[in-house]
């Protein structure tokens, strides 16, 4: 995913410099190649109310994107953060967590910069990971959906989440480690109920 997305980033910055000047088809290009891996992440955040979120924070983008400064991959950067703002804010009114994300993205071909990345996402099926992923504790969760579904780099996910970039690799190795562990649990005939192995029935 973050090979594509950088593939993409000079079209993206293209379209966002015309959308900035009031073009009204180049946001929508901006929006056709931004919208599938921000709505995935925000599927990974709140669930089923990951449209009504996205559409909140498109509000937003739509109506400040004239203050913004940047590149392709900027972008991505900006709208992930005004995402997660919505996502946060969302999860404060409902007063809970999502039970579990449904997130329609690949992940089993990643460019990846760590063997346990590589090792957890090649050996099971997509929807085996995300549902992996769902069971990681927030912030380990949203540092791995950063990186693999929006695209974005150790530097760009620092500054989506507000803290030292560190902290995100931390938060990303503690989770991919996490994910690792529960694999493992999982083809041994672990301690896995009866939904979670039909969540996770794609495993190989």
């Amino acid at each position: 995913m973050r090979r594509r997305a950088q593939e993409r980033d000079a079209e993206l910055g293209r379209a966002v410099e015309r959308a900035r000047q009031g073009d009204e088809a180049a946001f929508t290009t901006a929006y056709r190649i931004v919208h599938p891996p921000l709505l995935n992440f925000l599927r990974g955040l709140v669930g089923d109310d990951a449209e009504d979120v996205a559409s909140d924070a498109w509000l937003e983008i739509a109506r400040d994107i004239g203050r913004f400064r940047g590149d392709g991959a900027g972008f991505r950067a900006w709208t992930a953060q005004i995402a997660r703002h919505r996502a946060v804010d969302h999860l404060r009114r409902v007063g809970s967590r999502p039970r579990g994300s449904l997130l329609e993205v690949d992940l089993t071909g990643l460019p990846s910069r760590q063997d346990t990345e590589q090792e957890v996402l090649e050996s099971v099926s997509t929807r085996a990971a995300l549902a992996l992923i769902a069971r990681l504790p927030r912030r380990q969760a949203e540092a791995v959906l950063l990186q693999t579904v929006i695209g974005l780099d150790g530097p760009a996910a620092a500054r989506v989440l507000g803290t030292r970039q560190g902290a995100v690799r931390s938060a990303a190795h503690r989770g991919l480690r996490r994910l690792e562990r529960e694999l493992a649990e999982l083809r041994a005939g672990g301690s896995v109920t009866d939904s979670d192995r039909r969540a996770l029935g794609g495993a190989r």
